[in-house]
């Protein structure tokens, strides 16, 4: 079977996709407004509602609303709205790095998601045809890379801030479950020196309080020597040290780019492969169908084709 025939078999044929942007929504106290894009599938209401939070990297634009459109448009071809910020810390912004929070915000990030819900009519309001659509009560959040780190926070993670010691908690209840992308793993003697000297949050994390269903994801050629000294096992992390339930996949052969997820076709990705983004597509889609939707097959049967296929690029395992 074609993988445009197997697709279609499962998933149903793509919708044609509406995405707008930028949708700016007013933020007193923030260095800037908000400003965040818009991907909904052109037909189709009750739609659940997809937090996509960028990572960082080296291009000027991925880590904004521009990026990370091969899951992105799938997922709005697919039934789901996704609402993407441009962070604090995008390269597009081109911020004071006296700026507080400043370089990577982490806290400023995981706010903006909770601001995009609190405004979930204004962003109704602003975009054609889509008032009345989405459905409040279906809410997920993804991540990719230190997008990732900003989704656990809101899936219940805590981490000690740094510069007054009180351990913080950002999890938002309305977020039903999660998709961590590449994201860091625990602290410690786990991290690298420079990350204990220039990024302190990440020397902290506690994932046991992490109690929202979440999948997580990570390529076992995933080693980010820059941040960590445990290899391609730390980005598991999350699922590792976290409680149920929970779900691993793990991709073979896949650095931190997971083949592709932030871009098409962009410089760097080091593992670039169309079938492994056609694997995170499919699987992270039906988790969160299945997740949002109690009782659709949709996780099951992704997981059995996968389990299925002799050339499988990938493993899931559950808790």
């Amino acid at each position: 079977m074609s993988e445009a025939a197997h697709e279609a078999g499962t998933f149903g044929s793509p919708a044609p996709v509406l995405s707008v942007s930028p949708v700016v929504l007013p933020a007193p106290g923030r260095a800037v407004d908000l400003e965040v894009r818009v991907s909904v599938p052109m037909t189709g209401s009750d739609l659940p509602v997809i937090l996509l939070s960028h990572g960082q990297g080296h291009s000027n634009n991925l880590s904004s609303l521009n990026g990370y459109a091969p899951l992105a448009n799938f997922w709005a071809a697919h039934g789901f709205a996704v609402i993407q910020p441009t962070h604090l810390s995008s390269t597009t912004l081109s911020l004071d790095p006296g700026t507080p929070g400043a370089p990577l915000y982490w806290r400023s990030r995981a706010e903006d998601m909770t601001r995009v819900l609190d405004q979930l009519d204004v962003i109704e309001a602003a975009v054609p045809r889509l008032r009345g659509r989405l459905d409040h009560s279906k809410v997920a959040v993804a991540g990719h890379s230190m997008g990732g780190h900003t989704a656990s926070l809101l899936l219940g993670a805590r981490l000690t801030d740094p510069d007054d010691g009180t351990v913080v908690s950002l999890a938002e209840p309305r977020i039903k479950a999660g998709v961590l992308l590449a994201a860091p793993g625990r602290g410690g003697d786990a991290v690298t020196e420079s990350v204990t000297a220039n990024w302190p949050f990440l020397s902290t994390p506690d994932f046991s309080g992490m109690t929202t269903p979440t999948l997580v994801v990570a390529g076992d050629k995933d080693d980010s020597a820059h941040l960590t000294v445990s290899g391609p096992d730390w980005h598991a992390d999350p699922y590792t040290l976290s409680p149920g339930p929970k779900s691993l996949l793990t991709l073979f052969g896949a650095g931190h780019g997971l083949g592709g997820i932030s871009g098409y076709d962009v410089a760097e990705t080091t593992d670039e492969n169309p079938e492994r983004v056609s694997v995170v597509q499919r699987l992270t889609w039906a988790y969160l169908r299945t997740e949002l939707h109690p009782g659709d097959p949709a996780w099951q049967t992704a997981r059995d084709a996968l389990t299925a296929d002799p050339h499988a690029l990938g493993r899931v395992e559950s808790k």
